[in-house]
């Protein structure tokens, strides 16, 4: 049993193990987010990009055995789906926003600002635009990974880890607050306003 150190209120009747035990699933399972993180690294971008390319990978791999005609439509698809991303969503980001003239940020690192900023939330437009293009990188692979039970599995469960990972561990502390998916609590929000109005947020 791992050891921890349970406030003294969390033990019940002596119950040590079993109050640590809860403990530990508990608030200590939850991520320790204490500021908005302002700027990634090209960690970040290596990381994610790693992570992001599992489930893409995959998908060439079953388009690939079946259809290399397939294979290229899908690569185009993916690489229309970037730019769209990139045009109508990326634009909006403060990464984007902000900074010198290439992004920096978990997905593109020197990738030179092609198009203008337009800070603020997506409008109805955008939105469809970045639901439709992930929607078609993911969807568009299903018919040739159905009947590939192996990488359908490794398609559907590294997709899913990544989705979930960059929502528990990036969507928590985002600076683009009019993000749909941004989940930064309102008190975290307004800590970082003042911060940024002083000029204090740590990097």
């Amino acid at each position: 049993m791992p050891s921890c150190e349970v406030p003294a209120d969390r033990i019940e009747d002596g119950k040590t193990h079993a109050a640590c035990f809860d403990y530990l699933r508990g608030d200590t399972m939850k991520i320790p987010v204490h500021h908005v993180k302002k700027h990634h690294s090209f960690g970040d971008f290596f990381y994610w990009n790693i992570v992001a390319a599992v489930p893409v990978i995959t998908a060439c791999i079953g388009i690939y055995r079946n259809s290399i005609l397939w294979f290229v439509v899908y690569l185009i698809v993916c690489a229309v789906g970037v730019v769209l991303i990139y045009r109508f969503y990326c634009t909006h980001c403060p990464h984007y926003v902000e900074g010198g003239k290439t992004t920096k940020c978990m997905f593109f690192w020197g990738v030179p600002k092609f198009f203008t900023p337009r800070p603020g939330p997506l409008s109805g437009f955008d939105k469809s635009v970045v639901f439709c293009a992930p929607a078609m990188v993911i969807l568009l692979p299903l018919y040739w990974l159905y009947t590939q039970t192996e990488l359908l599995i490794i398609f559907v469960l590294s997709l899913t880890v990544f989705l979930l990972t960059v929502r528990r561990y990036e969507c928590v502390r985002c600076t683009y607050f009019e993000c749909p998916a941004n989940q930064v609590s309102e008190e975290m929000k307004d800590q970082y306003r003042v911060s940024e109005e002083g000029n204090t947020l740590p990097e």
